[in-house]
């Protein structure tokens, strides 16, 4: 018997849920992959402290306002990466295991992404939906099976 072959959604998910499992904020394990129009990875990301500086998991949470603001998220890590390194992500995808920030939202439809899935409908912002319609940015919410 043939087993049930992952569609490309489902198996980025899959690949974020993975990444996410390098974070180093407990707070949230969040994880990220950009793929481009060919369905290849671009770019991972996951929450974690900037580079070289110690992680959540090392000294605990650095907190303001009911975040953490030592952590960089999943997106801007995986947004980052491609910036220093010089890779377009315009017209790409963007899975990621909790629906984006406000500020990641913004940052994913300012560098050129169309479409995002998500699994986790964690702390959807209303703004956050606005602008992804105002900018014709697909949305869809993908459960990561089994």
């Amino acid at each position: 018997m043939a087993k049930d072959r992952l569609t490309w959604d489902e198996y980025f998910i899959k690949l974020a849920h993975m990444v996410a499992m390098r974070g180093t904020c407990d707070r949230a394990y969040v994880g990220c992959v950009i793929v481009n129009s060919e369905n290849r990875i671009i770019s991972t990301g996951y929450n974690g402290s900037i580079k070289g500086n110690p992680h959540c998991d090392e000294v605990g949470h650095t907190m303001r306002d009911d975040h953490c603001i030592a952590t960089i998220h999943a997106e801007m890590n995986a947004l980052l990466y491609c910036a220093k390194e010089g890779i377009s992500v315009k017209n790409a995808k963007c899975y990621v295991t909790h629906f984006p920030c406000l500020n990641c939202t913004k940052s994913l439809i300012q560098a050129g992404i169309k479409e995002i899935y998500y699994s986790n409908a964690y702390r959807v912002d209303d703004y956050a939906l606005t602008l992804l319609q105002r900018n014709n940015i697909k949305l869809k919410q993908i459960e990561n099976r089994s």
